[in-house]
């Protein structure tokens, strides 16, 4: 199973991005997805996630109102709009889809992976 991301790029404090991730259909029919980031040096954190319906979205403590995690089944992608950027939210950002229909905070809890998009925000 291929998970797609990308969006990421370079941007300055205080700007937005968009991600997105693509995969099979019969993943986006089913399963919970999440977005988890990676910074250098750090453990990979959760950021956010979704349920299979897109009714249910969880965040990390640090988003604090400024990412929208979002899916389109129909088109198979799920979605980060990233608003307000800090410096520190400088990583890689990875989708994934979980074991169930629920998203969850847990990394394990996540079977398959894409490969990364590179955030970075300038001060």
């Amino acid at each position: 199973v291929q998970l797609q991301a990308f969006g990421g790029g370079v941007v300055q404090a205080g700007g937005s991005l968009r991600l997105s991730c693509a995969g099979p259909g019969r993943m986006f029919s089913n399963n919970g997805m999440g977005w988890f980031r990676q910074a250098p040096g750090k453990e990979r954190e959760f950021v956010g996630g979704i349920d299979w319906r897109g009714r249910s979205t969880g965040y990390g403590d640090f988003v604090k109102g400024r990412f929208i995690i979002s899916r389109d089944n129909a088109k198979n992608t799920v979605y980060l709009q990233m608003d307000s950027l800090k410096p520190e939210d400088t990583a890689i950002y990875y989708c994934a889809a979980a074991r169930s229909s629920w998203y969850s905070r847990y990394s394990n809890d996540y079977q398959y992976w894409g490969q990364g998009t590179q955030v970075t925000v300038s001060s």
